[in-house]
């Protein structure tokens, strides 16, 4: 049995949280159920105080929702929408965890965080042609990648390529096939590249895709 029936109101608590963190999605009882597979009418009964969850459902609306468990438990946090983390990293000019290949330099910024849902990264694009750079680049979530010095050209799975000049950015589904490719005068373009997605190595994945064409040693020095 996965609801349990209880007194009216003896669920008070768990009904106000669900109803706060809904109402701080901006979402109705119909699109809740919508999006965690749970019965309208079970939902409705959880937010009057009606009916209690089990853990396994609660995982399964938390979940449904992309929100922490402890929301259904504290009315403050639930009216926020997430919890307060209270994080925060400073990137110094010139740190970070650098991954250089022959055809581009990532350094990563914040790495001192863990579990972020966002990854910054300062590219320096060296690649001329896709022959040179390789396999498009795949991965979990969304990214936008704003050019700071030279020119890019941007290389899509579905669309034309297009080229970005200083100050130009893009915005794109992280999962489609994509590539940066320099398309000016200078030996590199650079750019900041910002990456988003609810999966929680994120961070391990882009990584591990960067590190694929690291240079033996002896071979990575950047072009003059």
């Amino acid at each position: 049995m996965s609801e349990i029936t209880t007194p009216e109101g003896a669920n008070s608590q768990l009904g106000q949280c669900l109803k706060a963190a809904r109402q701080a999605r901006g979402l109705t009882l119909k699109q809740v159920a919508e999006r965690t597979g749970m019965a309208l009418s079970t939902l409705s009964k959880v937010e009057n105080g009606l009916m209690s969850l089990t853990y396994d459902k609660l995982l399964q609306l938390t979940s449904g929702l992309k929100m922490e468990i402890a929301e259904l438990f504290n009315p403050a946090v639930a009216a926020q929408g997430r919890p307060v983390t209270a994080r925060r990293s400073i990137s110094r000019a010139g740190q970070g965890q650098l991954i250089n290949t022959k055809f581009y330099t990532y350094t990563y910024q914040c790495t001192d965080l863990i579990g972020k849902r966002m990854v910054p990264i300062v590219a320096e694009v060296r690649a001329r042609s896709l022959d040179e750079f390789g396999p498009l680049l795949r991965h979990a979530g969304e990214e936008y990648f704003l050019v700071t010095s030279g020119r890019v050209a941007v290389h899509t799975e579905f669309y034309a390529p297009e080229i970005l000049g200083e100050g130009d950015g893009i915005y794109l589904d992280s999962t489609m096939g994509h590539a940066y490719l320099n398309a000016g005068e200078a030996a590199s373009a650079k750019g900041v590249c910002l990456c988003t997605s609810e999966a929680p190595d994120l961070y391990d994945q882009l990584r591990q895709i960067a590190s694929r064409d690291v240079a033996p040693p002896g071979e990575d020095e950047l072009p003059p």
